[in-house]
């Protein structure tokens, strides 16, 4: 079995490329794909591709506005959506990505540590797994493939 996984959320760790190696190291047939990581990049799109703005809002509007064309096409792509939710930021975008992976049906994998555990009930109620630490998530991924321990 071939997968299509969706790498959302926070971007200031290594989660992602312990994901990544934890599933090649096992083999597995997974295709990963995420949004744009370089947070100046993501922030700047807009104004740099479409004209600079004087009010941030409109700046923000334009940078979000570019970026959900690559999340919509990416989660819709996607077999399975991992949501990392990390310590340090209030990630509300990883929580919008949540909210719409699960209106399409998308099988869901949040990842976050006990202490947002009531902060993120309700996106857990819509995770079909909720895990700690990207060795759950490949261990995961490697028994939906093949169905062994």
């Amino acid at each position: 079995m071939d997968l299509t996984v969706y790498l959302s959320g926070e971007i200031h760790t290594t989660w992602r490329e312990e994901i990544i190696a934890a599933c090649a190291e096992a083999g597995l047939s997974v295709r990963f794909t995420a949004p744009v990581t370089d947070h100046a990049a993501s922030d700047d799109c807009g104004g740099a591709i479409l004209g600079a703005e004087d009010q941030k809002f409109w700046h923000d509007h334009k940078g979000a506005k570019i970026n959900a064309i690559r999340t919509r096409k990416a989660i819709a792509d996607a077999d399975i959506v991992v949501v990392r939710f990390g310590e340090k930021y209030k990630q509300w975008n990883a929580a919008f990505d949540a909210g719409y992976a699960a209106a399409l049906g998308k099988s869901l994998i949040v990842m976050h540590g006990a202490d947002h555990q009531h902060a993120l009930k309700e996106v857990d109620a819509a995770a079909l797994a909720v895990t700690e630490t990207p060795a759950q998530v490949a261990k995961i991924l490697a028994y939906v493939i093949d169905g062994t321990l």
